[in-house]
């Protein structure tokens, strides 16, 4: 027997096996967005969730098992969320000389994110229980998932359309952003983290420290300000 067919042993019969391939489809999809130059609508992010839902379909492997390795993943959200730290430490006299900007875009943002989906589900008579699971689309998964448990909504249709929000946003946001002429990448990044969360804050990285920084803090400032209005907004919908 080879080498690589003893690990080939090894992995298929641990959860390492699917933390194996989440790692090497991702080194593949950043690969191929390299190879594109970074281009907006080539994201890694994407890109690996089709290749692991193909994967997944053609073995015939169920979400449960592939999580028992894929959670390792799923743990170091945590580290890399508070990681965003140190470029916010660099970049502190920028976020002071914009504390008044940021607020009001905060709040214009949050409130717009929300009714705007909001207003169009309804619009096209949808059901109560989806407008709830569509109201935090904006805000982390783990986050936007509790609060749409909360108030009746579907977690898991939440989770989808969270996943959704953010790989739209980070695939227009440049293009976008570009059209309308705005060069500050301060505000390009907390555009990008406020309306598309962690995916959003990620592309913004990419392109810029001081756009990632920015989306960083409004993701998470997002998160608390949502949790504050939603109850508001979506009592005005649902009465």
């Amino acid at each position: 027997m080879t080498p690589a067919f003893d690990l080939w042993v090894y992995l298929s019969s641990t959860p390492l096996l699917w933390l194996t391939v989440t790692l090497l489809v991702w080194i593949a999809a950043d690969r191929i967005a390299r190879l594109s130059g970074r281009h907006p609508a080539v994201n890694p992010v994407l890109i690996s969730i089709i290749a692991l839902g193909a994967i997944l379909i053609i073995t015939g492997t169920s979400f449960a098992t592939y999580f028992q390795g894929a959670q390792f993943v799923h743990f170091l959200l945590g580290p890399a969320i508070v990681a965003i730290a140190v470029p916010l430490y660099r970049n502190l006299d920028k976020v002071k000389a914009n504390i008044l900007p940021m607020a009001a875009a905060l709040v214009a943002g949050s409130v717009t994110a929300a009714v705007s989906a909001l207003a169009v589900a309804a619009l096209f008579g949808v059901p109560d229980p989806v407008l709830v699971s569509l109201a935090p689309k904006s805000v982390t998964a783990g986050v936007a998932m509790g609060i749409s448990e909360q108030f009746g909504g579907q977690p898991a249709l939440t989770a989808v359309l969270v996943v959704t929000t953010g790989l739209l946003g980070a695939i227009i946001v440049t293009p976008l952003m570009n059209v309308l002429g705005l060069k500050d990448y301060a505000a390009r990044g907390f555009a990008a983290g406020l309306a598309a969360h962690g995916i959003g804050t990620a592309r913004a990285f990419v392109v810029d420290e001081v756009a990632g920084t920015f989306a960083g803090i409004a993701m998470a400032l997002n998160l608390v300000m949502t949790a504050l209005i939603l109850p508001l907004i979506l009592y005005w919908f649902l009465k």
